[in-house]
């Protein structure tokens, strides 16, 4: 029988989301509304046109219960899809979509029996707003929260976004970054290049950000963070920018070690779907650093999750057994 996992990376959508269209009107959006085709499928809508066809284990407990089942997923941590986020709303009123979605998730959890967990989302372009909605969740039972790599133009060493890490950090809240709002414009509407080439590179800049930028250097060693996707193209490349940081100065940014030193102050899912690449993160970021990412339920997630992570060859018992499981408990605090 396959050994169980905890999957840290997974995503929702409730079936009856508030009309922020409505409440709000065009000028805050578009908004995310779904098409449910009363068949076991349906469309995610992002304003009126189509954004990702998706099924009912998006929306449905009972359903997402039984597709974890069918691949040994003893917990599953569900997150916002990063287009719910609403970043580009006045804070105000990402603060109320925030938190409108972050009691759907609990909502989406508590059939589960603890078997699936949330990550709250927040108003991220206002940190004040941002830290009182993570308290808030966090009372109401979150895990945790996701944010978004970026918020237009401020990366994650901006003071702003560093000072509501600082505030995670304080109130025991795991974070989970994913990459969203992708750079490289009509060139990534080629063969989903959005998610195969530049989601990958955001993710890669927003570790770089933390390390370049000092914010590692200005947060609390307590702070746990992980970055979606196996870090994106960050491991493969450390050795490209560890050696542009030793050889011109212009590339250290405000970082007070050589990146390779920060590698114990944040961690990684597994989602990397191919077991080349997850022989080079554990290389790179040792077993203790990473977790299972499914990415599920979406298309492109790992279909039997977990299963690249138990059948990677020249693995101990012992790492295998963290990265599917105990790394995640102690990340999450389950």
């Amino acid at each position: 029988m396959s050994t169980p996992c905890i999957d840290i990376h997974s995503h929702f959508f409730p079936r009856n989301a508030p009309d922020f269209a409505r409440k709000f009107g065009a000028r805050s959006g578009p908004w995310v509304t779904l098409h449910d085709h009363g068949d076991g499928t349906g469309m995610m809508m992002l304003g009126d046109k189509p954004f990702r066809p998706v099924h009912s284990a998006l929306w449905d407990t009972a359903a997402r219960l039984a597709e974890m089942d069918a691949s040994h997923v003893e917990t599953q941590i569900i997150c916002a899809t990063p287009v719910m986020f609403a970043y580009d709303a006045p804070a105000v009123e990402a603060a109320h979509v925030a938190a409108s979605y972050n009691d759907l998730a609990l909502e989406f959890c508590a059939p589960s029996g603890g078997r699936i967990r949330a990550l709250a989302q927040v108003p991220l372009q206002d940190a004040d707003l941002a830290c009182a909605e993570l308290t808030r969740a966090m009372r109401a039972g979150c895990v945790g929260v996701q944010i978004g790599n970026h918020v237009g133009p401020r990366e994650m060493d901006d003071e702003g976004i560093v000072r509501f890490l600082a505030h995670c950090a304080h109130e025991g809240a795991a974070v989970l970054v994913h990459p969203w709002d992708m750079m490289g414009g009509e060139r990534l509407k080629r063969w989903m290049s959005a998610w195969t080439v530049a989601m990958p590179a955001e993710t890669q800049f927003g570790i770089m950000a933390m390390i370049l930028g000092g914010a590692f250097d200005r947060l609390p060693r307590d702070l746990r963070i992980c970055f979606a996707h196996g870090g994106g193209g960050f491991p493969y490349l450390l050795g490209r920018l560890e050696n542009a940081w030793h050889r011109r100065d212009v590339v250290r940014g405000d970082s007070k070690h050589p990146p390779s030193h920060y590698l114990d102050r944040f961690s990684v899912d597994s989602a990397v779907f191919d077991p080349r690449a997850l022989r080079l993160l554990i290389d790179t970021m040792g077993t203790n650093r990473i977790m299972v990412g499914s990415d599920a339920p979406f298309p492109l997630g790992e279909e039997h999750i977990g299963d690249l992570v138990r059948n990677q060859p020249d693995v101990n018992p012992a790492d295998r057994a963290a990265i599917l499981r105990d790394n995640a408990k102690t990340f999450f605090r389950l």
